[in-house]
Protein backbone atom coordinates (compact mmCIF):
# COMPACT_ATOMS: atom_id res chain seq x y z
CA UNK A 1 0.00 0.00 0.00
CA UNK A 2 1.05 3.34 -0.51
CA UNK A 3 1.27 6.51 1.05
CA UNK A 4 -2.29 7.62 -0.21
CA UNK A 5 -3.67 4.41 1.57
CA UNK A 6 -4.38 3.43 -2.00
CA UNK A 7 -3.01 -0.78 -3.05
CA UNK A 8 -0.31 -0.52 -5.07
CA UNK A 9 -0.54 -2.09 -8.10
CA UNK A 10 3.01 -4.04 -8.04
CA UNK A 11 1.73 -5.62 -4.27
CA UNK A 12 -1.13 -6.42 -5.97
CA UNK A 13 0.66 -8.70 -8.82
CA UNK A 14 3.18 -9.68 -6.09
CA UNK A 15 -0.06 -11.11 -4.06
CA UNK A 16 -1.60 -12.83 -7.27
CA UNK A 17 1.94 -14.04 -7.89
CA UNK A 18 2.35 -15.59 -4.79
CA UNK A 19 -1.33 -17.78 -4.87
CA UNK A 20 -0.93 -18.83 -8.30
CA UNK A 21 2.98 -19.87 -7.70
CA UNK A 22 3.32 -23.61 -8.85
CA UNK A 23 5.33 -24.03 -5.51
CA UNK A 24 4.07 -24.57 -1.70
CA UNK A 25 3.31 -21.63 0.00
CA UNK A 26 4.16 -20.74 3.70
CA UNK A 27 1.10 -20.00 5.89
CA UNK A 28 3.00 -16.30 6.11
CA UNK A 29 2.84 -16.12 2.28
CA UNK A 30 -0.79 -16.87 2.47
CA UNK A 31 -1.64 -14.32 4.95
CA UNK A 32 0.62 -11.57 3.36
CA UNK A 33 -1.57 -12.03 0.07
CA UNK A 34 -4.61 -12.16 1.28
CA UNK A 35 -4.06 -8.93 3.21
CA UNK A 36 -2.86 -6.89 0.40
CA UNK A 37 -6.14 -8.81 -1.83
CA UNK A 38 -8.47 -8.33 0.58
CA UNK A 39 -8.56 -4.60 0.01
CA UNK A 40 -9.49 -5.01 -3.52
CA UNK A 41 -11.78 -7.62 -3.50
CA UNK A 42 -13.01 -8.10 0.18
CA UNK A 43 -16.17 -10.16 -0.54
CA UNK A 44 -13.04 -13.05 -2.35
CA UNK A 45 -10.68 -12.94 0.31
CA UNK A 46 -11.75 -11.63 3.60
CA UNK A 47 -12.40 -15.65 4.06
CA UNK A 48 -9.78 -16.58 2.68
CA UNK A 49 -7.90 -14.30 5.08
CA UNK A 50 -9.61 -14.87 8.13
CA UNK A 51 -8.94 -18.84 7.98
CA UNK A 52 -5.35 -18.37 7.19
CA UNK A 53 -4.72 -16.15 9.53
CA UNK A 54 -6.28 -19.31 11.64
CA UNK A 55 -3.55 -21.40 9.69
CA UNK A 56 -0.60 -19.47 10.83
CA UNK A 57 -1.55 -19.37 14.05
CA UNK A 58 -1.35 -22.99 14.98
CA UNK A 59 1.03 -25.14 12.63
CA UNK A 60 -1.02 -28.47 13.34
CA UNK A 61 1.89 -30.30 11.39
CA UNK A 62 4.47 -29.39 14.22
CA UNK A 63 1.76 -28.84 16.95
CA UNK A 64 3.32 -25.21 17.98
CA UNK A 65 1.88 -22.19 18.22
CA UNK A 66 2.84 -19.27 16.92
CA UNK A 67 4.46 -16.42 18.69
CA UNK A 68 1.60 -13.50 18.06
CA UNK A 69 -0.63 -17.00 18.29
CA UNK A 70 -3.33 -14.79 19.93
CA UNK A 71 -3.16 -11.67 18.10
CA UNK A 72 -3.66 -13.39 14.95
CA UNK A 73 -6.63 -15.20 16.24
CA UNK A 74 -8.33 -11.94 17.27
CA UNK A 75 -7.44 -10.25 13.66
CA UNK A 76 -8.91 -13.47 12.15
CA UNK A 77 -12.12 -12.88 14.54
CA UNK A 78 -12.27 -8.72 13.01
CA UNK A 79 -11.55 -9.74 9.96
CA UNK A 80 -14.65 -12.35 9.80
CA UNK A 81 -16.52 -9.57 11.40
CA UNK A 82 -15.91 -7.08 8.85
CA UNK A 83 -17.48 -9.14 6.05
CA UNK A 84 -19.89 -7.71 4.81
CA UNK A 85 -23.51 -9.59 6.73
CA UNK A 86 -25.41 -10.22 3.43
CA UNK A 87 -22.51 -12.72 2.60
CA UNK A 88 -23.77 -16.06 2.92
CA UNK A 89 -20.23 -17.33 4.04
CA UNK A 90 -20.02 -14.92 6.85
CA UNK A 91 -21.75 -16.40 9.73
CA UNK A 92 -19.37 -19.80 9.29
CA UNK A 93 -16.33 -17.78 8.88
CA UNK A 94 -16.70 -15.75 11.82
CA UNK A 95 -18.06 -19.04 14.10
CA UNK A 96 -15.19 -20.94 12.93
CA UNK A 97 -12.37 -17.75 14.19
CA UNK A 98 -14.20 -17.01 16.90
CA UNK A 99 -13.83 -21.09 18.21
CA UNK A 100 -10.13 -20.95 17.43
CA UNK A 101 -9.41 -17.66 19.46
CA UNK A 102 -11.61 -18.87 22.69
CA UNK A 103 -9.28 -21.89 22.90
CA UNK A 104 -6.14 -19.19 23.05
CA UNK A 105 -7.75 -17.24 25.42
CA UNK A 106 -8.37 -20.03 28.01
CA UNK A 107 -5.46 -21.72 27.10
CA UNK A 108 -3.71 -18.70 28.73
CA UNK A 109 -6.01 -18.07 31.43
CA UNK A 110 -8.36 -15.58 29.95
CA UNK A 111 -11.64 -17.81 30.66
CA UNK A 112 -14.40 -14.76 31.00
CA UNK A 113 -13.54 -13.83 27.61
CA UNK A 114 -12.98 -17.11 26.10
CA UNK A 115 -16.91 -17.27 27.59
CA UNK A 116 -18.07 -14.71 25.75
CA UNK A 117 -16.60 -15.86 22.57
CA UNK A 118 -18.58 -19.10 22.87
CA UNK A 119 -21.79 -16.80 24.11
CA UNK A 120 -21.40 -15.31 20.71
CA UNK A 121 -20.41 -18.99 18.78
CA UNK A 122 -23.66 -19.76 20.50
CA UNK A 123 -25.57 -16.88 19.31
CA UNK A 124 -24.59 -17.63 15.54
CA UNK A 125 -25.48 -21.17 15.72
CA UNK A 126 -29.14 -19.54 16.60
CA UNK A 127 -29.49 -17.36 13.83
CA UNK A 128 -28.07 -20.32 11.56
CA UNK A 129 -30.72 -22.77 13.38
CA UNK A 130 -33.45 -20.25 12.76
CA UNK A 131 -33.18 -19.52 9.35
CA UNK A 132 -32.48 -23.35 7.95
CA UNK A 133 -35.12 -24.22 10.28
CA UNK A 134 -32.44 -27.07 12.01
CA UNK A 135 -33.52 -28.33 15.25
CA UNK A 136 -29.92 -28.61 16.51
CA UNK A 137 -28.20 -25.43 17.31
CA UNK A 138 -24.19 -25.20 16.73
CA UNK A 139 -22.53 -24.01 19.68
CA UNK A 140 -24.64 -25.85 22.25
CA UNK A 141 -21.93 -28.53 23.69
CA UNK A 142 -19.09 -25.61 24.27
CA UNK A 143 -21.22 -23.78 25.73
CA UNK A 144 -22.58 -25.97 28.04
CA UNK A 145 -18.95 -27.40 28.97
CA UNK A 146 -17.86 -23.82 29.48
CA UNK A 147 -20.94 -23.09 32.00
CA UNK A 148 -19.89 -26.28 33.80
CA UNK A 149 -16.43 -25.32 34.38
CA UNK A 150 -17.53 -22.04 35.64
CA UNK A 151 -19.77 -24.47 37.80
CA UNK A 152 -22.98 -23.14 36.70
CA UNK A 153 -24.40 -26.58 36.55
CA UNK A 154 -27.85 -25.73 36.17
CA UNK A 155 -27.42 -23.60 33.00
CA UNK A 156 -25.29 -26.51 31.50
CA UNK A 157 -28.47 -28.63 32.39
CA UNK A 158 -30.52 -26.80 30.54
CA UNK A 159 -28.21 -26.31 27.30
CA UNK A 160 -27.66 -29.94 27.17
CA UNK A 161 -31.38 -30.91 27.42
CA UNK A 162 -31.79 -28.45 24.26
CA UNK A 163 -29.23 -30.35 22.58
CA UNK A 164 -30.01 -34.10 23.35
CA UNK A 165 -33.63 -32.97 23.00
CA UNK A 166 -32.70 -31.75 19.00
CA UNK A 167 -30.52 -35.48 18.45
CA UNK A 168 -32.25 -37.92 20.46
CA UNK A 169 -35.05 -38.42 18.06
CA UNK A 170 -32.58 -39.38 14.91
CA UNK A 171 -31.19 -42.07 17.04
CA UNK A 172 -27.19 -43.36 17.68
CA UNK A 173 -26.71 -43.88 13.38
CA UNK A 174 -24.28 -40.82 13.69
CA UNK A 175 -22.20 -42.38 16.34
CA UNK A 176 -22.29 -39.54 18.62
CA UNK A 177 -25.20 -39.78 20.63
CA UNK A 178 -23.56 -42.07 23.43
CA UNK A 179 -21.04 -39.47 24.00
CA UNK A 180 -23.57 -36.67 23.91
CA UNK A 181 -25.67 -38.69 26.44
CA UNK A 182 -22.53 -38.58 28.86
CA UNK A 183 -22.23 -35.15 28.94
CA UNK A 184 -26.05 -34.63 29.55
CA UNK A 185 -25.79 -36.75 32.33
CA UNK A 186 -22.89 -35.19 33.94
CA UNK A 187 -24.37 -32.21 33.82
CA UNK A 188 -27.61 -33.25 34.88
CA UNK A 189 -26.24 -35.12 38.00
CA UNK A 190 -24.24 -31.37 38.79
CA UNK A 191 -27.12 -29.37 38.66
CA UNK A 192 -28.53 -31.48 41.17
CA UNK A 193 -31.57 -33.11 39.34
CA UNK A 194 -30.77 -36.78 40.40
CA UNK A 195 -34.22 -37.98 38.59
CA UNK A 196 -33.57 -36.56 35.21
CA UNK A 197 -29.80 -37.95 35.40
CA UNK A 198 -30.92 -41.58 36.59
CA UNK A 199 -33.92 -41.48 33.71
CA UNK A 200 -30.86 -39.91 31.20
CA UNK A 201 -28.96 -42.37 32.38
CA UNK A 202 -31.56 -45.76 31.31
CA UNK A 203 -31.68 -43.56 28.03
CA UNK A 204 -27.96 -44.53 27.58
CA UNK A 205 -28.13 -47.41 28.68
CA UNK A 206 -31.06 -49.07 26.67
CA UNK A 207 -29.58 -47.43 23.79
CA UNK A 208 -26.37 -49.20 24.40
CA UNK A 209 -28.35 -52.38 24.70
CA UNK A 210 -30.25 -52.63 21.37
CA UNK A 211 -26.73 -51.27 19.88
CA UNK A 212 -24.78 -54.40 21.31
CA UNK A 213 -28.04 -57.01 20.62
CA UNK A 214 -27.54 -55.81 17.04
CA UNK A 215 -24.39 -55.45 16.74
CA UNK A 216 -23.92 -52.04 16.10
CA UNK A 217 -21.91 -51.48 19.31
CA UNK A 218 -19.23 -53.39 21.84
CA UNK A 219 -20.11 -55.29 24.32
CA UNK A 220 -17.67 -53.36 26.44
CA UNK A 221 -19.60 -50.01 26.28
CA UNK A 222 -22.68 -51.35 27.16
CA UNK A 223 -21.07 -53.08 30.36
CA UNK A 224 -19.24 -50.20 31.07
CA UNK A 225 -22.70 -47.82 30.46
CA UNK A 226 -24.43 -50.72 33.15
CA UNK A 227 -21.69 -50.33 35.70
CA UNK A 228 -22.11 -46.02 35.30
CA UNK A 229 -25.93 -46.33 36.02
CA UNK A 230 -25.35 -49.07 38.91
CA UNK A 231 -22.94 -46.23 40.54
CA UNK A 232 -25.24 -43.87 40.32
CA UNK A 233 -28.44 -45.87 41.54
CA UNK A 234 -25.90 -46.92 44.52
CA UNK A 235 -25.64 -42.83 45.38
CA UNK A 236 -28.66 -41.85 45.20
CA UNK A 237 -29.42 -44.86 47.52
CA UNK A 238 -31.71 -46.97 44.93
CA UNK A 239 -29.35 -49.85 46.18
CA UNK A 240 -31.79 -52.34 45.36
CA UNK A 241 -32.21 -51.57 41.50
CA UNK A 242 -28.36 -51.24 41.59
CA UNK A 243 -28.05 -54.76 42.34
CA UNK A 244 -30.35 -55.90 39.36
CA UNK A 245 -28.56 -53.61 36.97
CA UNK A 246 -24.87 -55.47 38.24
CA UNK A 247 -26.59 -58.89 37.46
CA UNK A 248 -27.21 -57.50 34.08
CA UNK A 249 -23.58 -56.43 34.24
CA UNK A 250 -22.49 -59.76 35.35
CA UNK A 251 -23.99 -61.77 32.95
CA UNK A 252 -22.69 -59.40 30.12
CA UNK A 253 -19.40 -59.63 31.39
CA UNK A 254 -19.68 -63.25 31.76
CA UNK A 255 -20.05 -63.69 28.21
CA UNK A 256 -17.29 -61.32 27.05
CA UNK A 257 -15.21 -63.25 29.42
CA UNK A 258 -16.24 -66.66 27.40
CA UNK A 259 -16.04 -65.30 24.11
CA UNK A 260 -14.69 -61.73 23.60
CA UNK A 261 -16.90 -59.39 21.57
CA UNK A 262 -19.02 -60.50 18.93
CA UNK A 263 -16.79 -58.73 16.35
CA UNK A 264 -13.84 -56.49 16.30
CA UNK A 265 -14.18 -52.60 17.07
CA UNK A 266 -12.11 -49.67 16.40
CA UNK A 267 -10.65 -49.09 19.98
CA UNK A 268 -13.01 -46.10 20.96
CA UNK A 269 -14.23 -48.32 23.94
CA UNK A 270 -11.09 -47.34 26.00
CA UNK A 271 -11.87 -43.45 25.42
CA UNK A 272 -15.85 -44.32 26.68
CA UNK A 273 -14.48 -46.09 29.92
CA UNK A 274 -12.09 -43.14 30.51
CA UNK A 275 -15.08 -40.63 30.52
CA UNK A 276 -17.66 -43.45 32.54
CA UNK A 277 -14.29 -43.51 34.88
CA UNK A 278 -13.56 -39.69 35.71
CA UNK A 279 -17.88 -39.36 36.10
CA UNK A 280 -17.48 -42.11 38.27
CA UNK A 281 -14.64 -41.27 40.33
CA UNK A 282 -16.08 -37.14 40.50
CA UNK A 283 -17.56 -38.07 44.12
CA UNK A 284 -14.27 -39.22 45.15
CA UNK A 285 -12.56 -36.21 43.61
CA UNK A 286 -12.64 -32.78 45.86
CA UNK A 287 -11.29 -30.32 43.66
CA UNK A 288 -9.46 -26.98 44.56
CA UNK A 289 -12.37 -24.30 44.95
CA UNK A 290 -10.18 -21.54 42.71
CA UNK A 291 -9.98 -23.09 39.55
CA UNK A 292 -11.68 -24.75 36.98
CA UNK A 293 -13.11 -28.05 36.75
CA UNK A 294 -13.62 -30.40 34.06
CA UNK A 295 -17.08 -31.43 32.45
CA UNK A 296 -17.46 -34.54 34.60
CA UNK A 297 -18.93 -36.54 31.82
CA UNK A 298 -17.01 -34.89 28.88
CA UNK A 299 -14.14 -36.44 27.48
CA UNK A 300 -10.72 -34.42 27.55
CA UNK A 301 -11.41 -33.09 24.20
CA UNK A 302 -14.19 -31.20 25.25
CA UNK A 303 -12.14 -29.59 28.29
CA UNK A 304 -11.19 -25.96 28.02
CA UNK A 305 -7.06 -25.68 27.84
CA UNK A 306 -6.32 -24.58 31.12
CA UNK A 307 -8.93 -27.29 32.81
CA UNK A 308 -7.02 -30.11 31.14
CA UNK A 309 -3.87 -28.34 32.25
CA UNK A 310 -4.80 -28.19 35.84
CA UNK A 311 -6.66 -31.38 36.09
CA UNK A 312 -3.75 -33.49 34.82
CA UNK A 313 -0.55 -31.23 36.05
CA UNK A 314 -2.37 -31.94 39.85
CA UNK A 315 -1.43 -35.68 39.25
CA UNK A 316 2.16 -34.64 40.53
CA UNK A 317 1.61 -33.09 43.60
CA UNK A 318 -1.18 -36.18 44.23
CA UNK A 319 1.38 -38.78 44.51
CA UNK A 320 3.42 -36.73 46.44
CA UNK A 321 0.55 -36.48 48.97
CA UNK A 322 -0.03 -40.08 48.36
CA UNK A 323 2.90 -40.96 49.04
CA UNK A 324 3.37 -38.68 52.45
CA UNK A 325 0.52 -39.72 53.62
CA UNK A 326 1.03 -43.50 52.93
CA UNK A 327 3.46 -43.50 55.99
CA UNK A 328 0.91 -41.74 58.23
CA UNK A 329 -1.50 -44.51 57.34
CA UNK A 330 0.79 -47.09 58.64
CA UNK A 331 1.36 -45.41 61.90
CA UNK A 332 -2.21 -44.52 62.62
CA UNK A 333 -4.57 -46.13 60.13
CA UNK A 334 -8.00 -44.64 62.46
CA UNK A 335 -6.43 -41.62 60.99
CA UNK A 336 -5.46 -41.62 57.56
CA UNK A 337 -6.07 -45.15 56.20
CA UNK A 338 -9.26 -44.06 54.70
CA UNK A 339 -8.18 -40.75 53.37
CA UNK A 340 -5.05 -42.55 51.60
CA UNK A 341 -7.39 -44.62 49.83
CA UNK A 342 -9.95 -42.16 48.63
CA UNK A 343 -6.72 -40.09 47.33
CA UNK A 344 -5.25 -42.82 45.66
CA UNK A 345 -8.60 -43.46 43.62
CA UNK A 346 -8.29 -39.82 42.72
CA UNK A 347 -4.81 -39.87 41.87
CA UNK A 348 -5.65 -43.76 39.75
CA UNK A 349 -8.74 -42.06 38.16
CA UNK A 350 -6.98 -38.79 37.04
CA UNK A 351 -3.47 -40.93 35.39
CA UNK A 352 -5.71 -43.47 33.75
CA UNK A 353 -7.86 -40.17 31.77
CA UNK A 354 -4.34 -38.78 31.16
CA UNK A 355 -2.82 -41.96 29.77
CA UNK A 356 -5.60 -43.42 27.65
CA UNK A 357 -6.01 -40.01 26.12
CA UNK A 358 -2.24 -40.00 24.63
CA UNK A 359 -1.70 -43.51 24.05
CA UNK A 360 -2.73 -46.77 22.96
CA UNK A 361 -0.36 -48.12 25.24
CA UNK A 362 -1.92 -46.57 28.56
CA UNK A 363 -2.31 -50.15 30.05
CA UNK A 364 1.12 -50.56 31.44
CA UNK A 365 1.27 -46.72 32.50
CA UNK A 366 -1.55 -47.49 34.75
CA UNK A 367 -1.79 -51.28 35.85
CA UNK A 368 0.02 -50.53 39.24
CA UNK A 369 -2.27 -47.93 40.58
CA UNK A 370 -5.44 -50.12 39.94
CA UNK A 371 -3.50 -52.97 41.67
CA UNK A 372 -2.08 -51.17 44.53
CA UNK A 373 -5.48 -49.05 44.96
CA UNK A 374 -7.08 -52.52 45.15
CA UNK A 375 -4.52 -53.30 47.69
CA UNK A 376 -5.25 -50.48 49.96
CA UNK A 377 -8.62 -50.98 50.12
CA UNK A 378 -7.94 -54.70 51.17
CA UNK A 379 -6.01 -53.17 54.32
CA UNK A 380 -9.07 -50.60 54.88
CA UNK A 381 -12.21 -53.55 54.85
CA UNK A 382 -9.93 -55.33 58.01
CA UNK A 383 -9.39 -52.17 59.25
CA UNK A 384 -12.94 -51.03 58.93
CA UNK A 385 -14.75 -54.33 57.88
CA UNK A 386 -18.67 -51.80 57.25
CA UNK A 387 -17.56 -49.06 55.43
CA UNK A 388 -13.96 -50.35 53.84
CA UNK A 389 -16.03 -53.54 52.10
CA UNK A 390 -18.21 -51.30 50.40
CA UNK A 391 -14.77 -49.14 49.17
CA UNK A 392 -12.88 -52.20 48.08
CA UNK A 393 -16.25 -53.39 46.14
CA UNK A 394 -16.04 -50.00 44.49
CA UNK A 395 -12.66 -50.50 43.84
CA UNK A 396 -12.29 -53.83 42.31
CA UNK A 397 -15.26 -52.93 40.11
CA UNK A 398 -13.13 -50.14 38.88
CA UNK A 399 -10.06 -52.72 38.44
CA UNK A 400 -12.77 -54.75 36.44
CA UNK A 401 -13.45 -51.99 34.29
CA UNK A 402 -9.42 -51.42 33.77
CA UNK A 403 -9.17 -55.09 32.77
CA UNK A 404 -11.80 -54.77 30.82
CA UNK A 405 -10.41 -52.28 29.12
CA UNK A 406 -6.97 -53.64 28.37
CA UNK A 407 -9.22 -57.33 26.75
CA UNK A 408 -8.22 -58.63 29.80
CA UNK A 409 -11.91 -60.23 30.43
CA UNK A 410 -11.00 -62.75 32.80
CA UNK A 411 -9.52 -61.17 35.27
CA UNK A 412 -12.06 -58.56 34.87
CA UNK A 413 -14.93 -61.05 35.74
CA UNK A 414 -12.53 -62.46 38.74
CA UNK A 415 -12.23 -58.91 40.23
CA UNK A 416 -15.86 -58.14 39.54
CA UNK A 417 -17.66 -61.43 40.69
CA UNK A 418 -15.43 -60.53 44.46
CA UNK A 419 -16.49 -57.07 44.60
CA UNK A 420 -20.28 -58.78 44.04
CA UNK A 421 -19.52 -61.03 46.58
CA UNK A 422 -18.37 -58.21 48.99
CA UNK A 423 -21.46 -55.71 48.51
CA UNK A 424 -23.57 -58.68 49.26
CA UNK A 425 -24.73 -60.12 45.55
CA UNK A 426 -23.00 -62.91 44.69
CA UNK A 427 -25.36 -65.73 43.01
Amino acid sequence: MNHSGKVDQDDIVRARNVLLASGRRTPREEVDAYRVLAQVSPASYLPLLARALQRLSYDTSSGKKHAACLALCEEAVAVARSIDQAEPARADVLYEALNTCQRELYDLGRRAEGLAMRAEMLAIGRAQAELSEDSVVKGLRVWAAGLSEEGRYAEAADAMTELVAAILPDGPASGGLAWTLLEWIAALHDAGRSGEALAAFETLVSMEAAETANDRGPMACHLYSLIGYAQMLDTHGRRGQAALVRQEALALLTELADTGERKSWSGYQASFWAVLLAFSGAESDRPAPDGPRPPSGAAPMQWSPDAKRRYFDSRHALREEVDTLASRATEDPDQHLAELVRLHRVLTVRSAVYWENRTHLFVERVRSLFDDGVGLARRLSQHDPTDGTRTLAKILIDRSTFHTAAHEFGAALDDFRQALSYLGEAN
